[in-house]
């Protein structure tokens, strides 16, 4: 499976590149290193209202997840995925998909949190999060 090719290569250092297609989203999720077999595009969260709603429903969520998130809610997102979702759950974030200053980090939910705590974060964020129990 294409999930299974991107995470061996990941784990041996190799770095993965998608080409573009119409959405943002599918090369994040190709070079996320996490289960693309089953996901769910969930988008922009809730700024307020339904959000915490929201997040109880998809901490249970089993399939890989996918948001969009602006630079200036970025922490809060983490955040809140660290108190949904808990603090080891995997989670690649890319921004700037196919531009010159295109980054993608990966790690748990811990680590982006320590890493966005100190980094002013820029452009638009596409998130990948692993589903429950995967």
């Amino acid at each position: 499976k294409s999930d299974k090719l991107g995470k061996r290569a990941l784990e041996n250092n190799i770095e993965t590149e998608c080409l573009p297609g119409p959405t943002a989203f599918v090369p994040a999720l190709v070079v996320s290193g996490l289960p693309i077999d089953k996901f769910i595009f969930e988008g922009f969260l809730p700024a307020k209202k339904g959000r915490k709603s929201r997040l109880e429903k998809l901490a249970l969520e089993s399939r890989t997840m996918v948001f969009y998130e602006s630079p200036h809610k970025l922490l809060r997102t983490l955040l809140d995925f660290d108190n949904f979702f808990g603090t080891n759950r995997k989670i690649s974030i890319s921004r700037e998909l196919t531009k010159l200053y295109e980054e993608t980090l990966r790690g748990s939910i811990k680590e982006m949190v320590a890493i966005y705590s100190n980094k002013k974060p820029k452009g638009e964020y596409v998130i990948i999060v692993q589903g429950k129990g995967k």
